[in-house]
């Protein structure tokens, strides 16, 4: 396990590594000159004094010189400061951001873990029954529209026509910070977050479990006696866990970049709204050091998945 461990992270920090490259090179291709950034439009510059901005920014060296700067100070903590915010550093924002962005993923993805599973227990045992159909075209529905659009719809349904639920935001301004504002403002991002993903553990969980329920040894475990409840939770559930577990595995990595167009739509303050403003306004550094830290987060969130399948499935062993 420690070998395999090792060698996985390996592989993910060359992947790292990868990401990093190409995200460098990405935002070098992208029009304009980078020092514009740095510059504002309403003040006058010579020519000498950019001269001399770009020489201390380190934009008159080559491309590849570039990113070694870059990458030697990404590696010590060292990110570099926003253009945009230029008291702040990348790293710093990065750790303001990350609470909502896990809450709201944390929140979105439990909802569509404990209903997909469930939603799929029960379209395998009442197969082909009204349930079942009925929870098929949902899953049909949910897997078919995009999330801006489950977002926009949503917001305009709850929010604007109902008023059952906060516009957007994460806190109501100008007042104490209570938890039941919290939760007010998160169950509509996390329920809308939730509704692809919920889909397509309720899909794959339904698929599995069919499969399950067809092997001899559950048929073994019903002519012996053993209650239909047992049956299902200890026979078959845990063996038809494991392809679903991977599905989440992978979807934990999807679920970031939903994040980023629901905390657009909702004005949640997290790594996506992050990013997405970053973009707006070419601030390079945050850019690369939002992007390292998602991919960082994705790399190891599917090296804990492939972990995972020895628990969750004891005939497997890793060699």
């Amino acid at each position: 396990m420690l070998r395999y461990t090792l060698h996985r992270l390996l592989i993910g920090a060359g992947m790292l590594l990868a990401l990093s490259v190409l995200i460098f090179i990405l935002l070098r291709l992208t029009p304009g000159d980078p020092i514009d950034a740095y510059i504002d439009p309403n003040v006058a510059i010579s020519q000498e004094e950019m001269a001399a901005l770009r020489t201390r920014l380190g934009l008159d060296q080559p491309l590849p010189v570039q990113y070694f700067a870059w990458l030697s100070q990404a590696v010590q903590g060292n990110l570099g400061y926003s253009i945009q915010r230029f008291d702040q550093t990348v790293a710093g924002l990065i750790a303001q951001r990350m609470g909502p962005t896990l809450l709201l993923m944390a929140a979105g993805l439990t909802i569509a873990i404990v209903v997909g599973i469930t939603a799929g227990v029960i379209g395998a045992i009442r197969r082909n029954t009204l349930p079942d159909l009925s929870l098929s075209v949902l899953a049909l529905v949910g897997i078919s529209s995009p999330a801006f659009l489950t977002a926009l719809l949503g917001l305009y349904v709850f929010s604007v026509r109902l008023h059952w639920t906060p516009s957007g935001g994460m806190l109501t301004p100008a007042t104490p910070f209570s938890l039941l504002d919290l939760l007010h403002h998160l169950i509509l991002p996390a329920i809308v977050l939730s509704v692809g993903y919920t889909s397509l553990i309720m899909r794959y969980t339904r698929a599995s479990m069919l499969e399950v329920l067809n092997q001899d040894y559950v048929r073994t475990a019903r002519a012996k006696g053993v209650k239909e409840f047992w049956v299902i939770v200890k026979h078959t559930l845990r063996n038809a866990l494991l392809p679903v577990v991977t599905l989440i595995g992978s979807t934990i990595g999807l679920a970031v970049g939903g994040a980023i167009f629901i905390e657009t739509v909702f004005n949640w303050p997290g790594m996506g709204l992050l990013l997405v403003d970053a973009v707006g306004t070419r601030d390079y550094p945050v850019i690369m050091g939002a992007t390292l830290v998602i991919g960082a987060a994705v790399i190891v969130v599917n090296i804990l998945t492939d972990l995972t399948y020895a628990v969750v499935d004891p005939r497997i062993k890793v060699a």
